[in-house]
C-alpha cells in the first residue's frame, strides 16, 4: 500500500526509528522488515542511524529484499541548517546509515540552533541557543543542491506550521515532496492535510496513536468501541483511520508480534471513519513546533 504524488511514491506504512536502546533498535528494525514495512524513517537526532543502517543491511539479507523495495528517510538536526554544513551533515548519514542514496531527506525542525557538534547548544541559564544567522530557505537551497547531486531523491519538511511551510513552498525551486507532523484524530491538522493534498505534498503523520500518552486516543472511548466492533485492536483502528484519510504515518512496534498488528490493517466503515472525525478532543503531544526545542521539553514557564 503506497502513496504517489507527483514522481514520489512511498509506502503508506513507515516504520519510525526513535529509540533509544541500539540493541533494541536493530531487533525492531529488523522485525518490522519481516512484518512488511518497507518504509524506514530516521534522524541524526536519533543516534542510531549506524544500528538502523546494519539491520537493514542484516534484515533485508535474510528476507532477500533490494534495497530499491525500501524508502528510507533520515532528516538534518538544527545544529546544521547553515547551507555549509548540510552536505557534510547529509553525507555523515548517509555514511552512518551505510547506504549510496536515501529516497527522502527532511529538515528535522524549522529552528536552527547554534551551529556546533552539542546538538542541544545551551547557555548558562538552560536555555536553547538558536542560530539567528541562517534562515529556512537558506538551508532549502542547500537541500535543493541535495537532489541536484543525485543523492537524495526527494526532499521535504517535518514539525513545520502550515504558515512556515507556504513561503518555502511558494519559493521553492524544488518543492517539498513531503510534510511530515504529528497528527493523530486528536490533532487532525485538516488545514495542512488538505494544502498538501492541493500541491500534492505527501501529509506524513508521526505518533498516530498519540505517542502511546495517557490518555489519548488509543484510549478514547470512540475509538475503542469501533475497536470492538470491528474485530480490530485500538491501534489498528487509529493506524487505519489515518491511511484512509490520505495520510501516510510512521509507528514504532519494538516486537514482532507488535510489528505484525501494525502492519496488517484494513478499512474502517465508513460509518466509524465519520465517528473519529468527529471527535472533538484537540492536543498536541509534541510541542517541538510551537518552542524549537527537542522532545517534549517545553520552553519556559
Amino acid at each position: 500500500m503506497s502513496i504517489s504524488y507527483k514522481n514520489l511514491s512511498i509506502p503508506s506504512l513507515g516504520f519510525g526509528t526513535l529509540i533509544p536502546d541500539p540493541l533494541l533498535t536493530i531487533s525492531a528494525t529488523k522485525d518490522a522488515l519481516k512484518a512488511g514495512f518497507r518504509h524506514f524513517d530516521a534522524a541524526e537526532r536519533y543516534r542510531n542511524e549506524k544500528e538502523v543502517g546494519e539491520a537493514l543491511k542484516e534484515g533485508m539479507a535474510i528476507e532477500g529484499i533490494t534495497r530499491e523495495e525500501i524508502f528510507v528517510t533520515t532528516k538534518l538536526w538544527n545544529t546544521n541548517h547553515r547551507p555549509e554544513r548540510v552536505k557534510p551533515a547529509f553525507e555523515a548519514s548517509l555514511k552512518r546509515l551505510g547506504l549510496d542514496y536515501l529516497d527522502l531527506y527532511l529538515i528535522h525542525t524549522p529552528f536552527a540552533f547554534q551551529p556546533g557538534e552539542e546538538q542541544d547548544p545551551r547557555d548558562q541559564n538552560g536555555n536553547v541557543i538558536y542560530d539567528h544567522e541562517v534562515t529556512l530557505m537558506d538551508t532549502w537551497r542547500a537541500m535543493e543542491s541535495l537532489v541536484d547531486s543525485g543523492k537524495v531523491r526527494s526532499i521535504g519538511l517535518s514539525d513545520i506550521s502550515l504558515t512556515e511551510l507556504i513561503p518555502i513552498y511558494e519559493a521553492a525551486r524544488i518543492k517539498p515532496a513531503v510534510v511530515q507532523v504529528e497528527s493523530h484524530p486528536y490533532l487532525p491538522e485538516n488545514e495542512l492535510l488538505d494544502y498538501c493534498k492541493e500541491k500534492g505534498i505527501v501529509f506524513l503523520a508521526f505518533a498516530p496513536l498519540g505517542h502511546g500518552i495517557k490518555p489519548g486516543p488509543i484510549e478514547d472511548e470512540i475509538v475503542l468501541k469501533i475497536a470492538e466492533k470491528t474485530g480490530k485492536t485500538p491501534a489498528q483502528v487509529l493506524l487505519s483511520w489515518a491511511v484512509q484519510r490520505g495520510t501516510t504515518l510512521l509507528t514504532t512496534p519494538k516486537t514482532l508480534e507488535r510489528a505484525y498488528e501494525n502492519f496488517n490493517i484494513g478499512i474502517l466503515p465508513q460509518e466509524a471513519f465519520d465517528q473519529i472525525n468527529s471527535i472533538p478532543i484537540r492536543q498536541r503531544f509534541n510541542g517541538v513546533v510551537k518552542t524549537g526545542v527537542p522532545g517534549f521539553i517545553a520552553k519556559g514557564n
